[in-house]
């Protein structure tokens, strides 16, 4: 028996931090329910931000899928970095071509391929448009 899809959202909470607020709210789902069951499943991934997506069904239940964290905050944190580069033209920053095999290897779930030399050029692109160096 198939339950009627509500709505399906897309959000980044933090990891064993989330509470219920606007941001839950407009995903249609019993709020503090969502944050035991999500904080319960993150409870490892304290400080990282977790990408959820986050289904309602008609009858006020739901179903959620954790992602891994985004390559942009993976880039700052291999490079020591707050932010990125405002102009990626002007480097900011540089990471090694370890990091960048290592944030590929932990991302690759997440992404359309399952070659690791195309997960490679795809954070490679991401450092680019951050102005982050590989070395």
């Amino acid at each position: 028996m198939n339950k009627k899809i509500v709505k399906v959202v897309k959000m980044e909470l933090p990891g064993n931090g989330a509470k219920p607020g606007p941001k839950l709210a407009s995903a249609g789902v019993v709020m503090a329910k969502f944050c035991t069951d999500f904080n319960a499943k993150t409870a490892d991934r304290s400080g990282e931000i977790v990408p959820v997506i986050i289904t309602a069904y008609e009858d006020k239940t739901y179903s959620f899928v954790i992602k891994t964290e985004p390559v942009a905050v993976r880039i700052l944190k291999a490079a020591g970095l707050s932010k990125a580069a405002g102009n990626p033209k002007k480097p900011v920053g540089k990471i090694t071509s370890a990091q960048l095999e290592e944030i590929a290897k932990y991302k690759l779930p997440d992404l359309n391929t399952e070659d690791i030399e195309a997960a490679k050029k795809i954070v490679a692109g991401t450092c680019r448009q951050m102005g982050i160096t590989i070395e």
